[in-house]
């Protein structure tokens, strides 16, 4: 059985009795940035300036908490197409989120030639993942092998999506590093929908983190909706990749509150009490509502906040928008030696 967040690290009281108070209203800042840009895209989509967006809605405890959790500048991260928010903590601006929806040659993930939501920056430590779902895993054993060989304490982080789970590349990548005992931390992401498909329908096991043990690593699954849960266990998980003891598999179930992309529609294969169901699991709004009841935001503050996000994702926008397209003599580019 896998085990469960109270078997393995405190709740959220106590978790986030131990962060500074501006830490968490940080926390909660990236959270509703990484709302209103991923709401800002399906509008630019529907209006039919962006030609594709998947979302990241709901998933943005699991993704801040474990984002937190690592040292920005020095750990890897390999996040998947939903990865908005962990880009954004690790240091990727709006303005670049939107330069790659709007495909700008300032786009830092691929000079406007990749598909949105193709994260990537050298500068931030920050590796893309191609379209066909976990070429980042074995990508995140190798980046973890090349660290252990170089005898570096950097940690290397990755999520996906638990469909992707029944993929090749997950099994060889979770294999390559338990064998190696390499320092990466892989986070799975289960929504409980692979596209449209239930996960009972494409997994036999009841829990991704019941496949860790198989591997002889700790399989963990904790409730993805609670930032300072995923911010404890990704903590101690980094610690024991740092010091040498391995990887960690962590399943942090969350609720995927979109269709699957902008070319999906869910009412197709979720009845309309689930789609209602589902918002009563919303992160941020179970935050703020833990921010509140400890005095750490008042109503005014988090109007403010709200505010100073809105105007941070119009100028994001603008400043996009208006940016130079790729130049046409550079369309081989990295795809043909020079």
């Amino acid at each position: 059985m896998a085990v469960t967040i109270e078997d393995l690290v405190p709740g959220s009281a106590e978790s986030g009795a131990e962060l500074p108070s501006a830490t968490l209203r940080e926390m909660f800042r990236y959270m509703i940035l990484a709302r209103a840009l991923d709401e800002r895209m399906w509008l630019l989509n529907r209006a039919g300036k962006a030609p594709f967006v998947i979302s990241c809605q709901g998933h943005e405890a699991a993704q801040v908490g474990a984002a937190f959790a690592l040292a920005r500048g020095k750990d890897f991260t390999l996040p998947y197409y939903r990865g908005l928010a962990t880009v954004l903590v690790m240091g990727m601006t709006p303005a670049e989120v939107m330069m790659a929806l709007f495909a700008r040659a300032g786009d830092p993930s691929s000079g406007g030639r990749q598909m949105p939501a193709h994260y990537s920056s050298r500068r931030l430590k920050i590796l893309t993942q191609s379209s066909p779902v976990g070429t980042q895993i074995p990508h995140a054993a190798g980046v973890g092998l090349a660290e252990k060989i170089k005898g570096g304490d950097a940690v290397v982080w990755t999520s996906f999506g638990e469909g992707t789970t029944s993929q090749g590349d997950f099994h060889e990548g979770i294999n390559l590093a338990a064998v190696h005992h390499l320092p990466v931390i892989f986070q799975c992401e289960n929504n409980e929908y692979a596209i449209s498909v239930p996960q009972k329908q494409q997994m036999a096991v009841a829990s991704v983190a019941d496949r860790g043990p198989a591997y002889g690593i700790p399989g963990i699954s904790i409730d993805g909706t609670d930032v300072l849960a995923v911010y404890e266990l990704t903590r101690r998980a980094v610690e024991r990749a740092r010091r040498g003891d391995g990887p960690t598999l962590v399943e942090a179930r969350v609720v995927r509150l979109t269709a699957h992309s902008s070319d999906d529609n869910d009412r197709t294969y979720r009845s309309p009490r689930e789609l209602k169901s589902m918002r009563l699991s919303d992160p941020i709004a179970r935050f703020a509502a833990y921010l509140h009841e400890h005095d750490l935001l008042d109503e005014a503050a988090e109007r403010e906040l709200r505010d100073q996000v809105a105007a941070e994702v119009d100028a994001a926008t603008e400043a996009a928008e208006q940016a130079p397209l790729p130049e046409p003599e550079s369309l081989l580019r990295h795809v043909y030696a020079e």
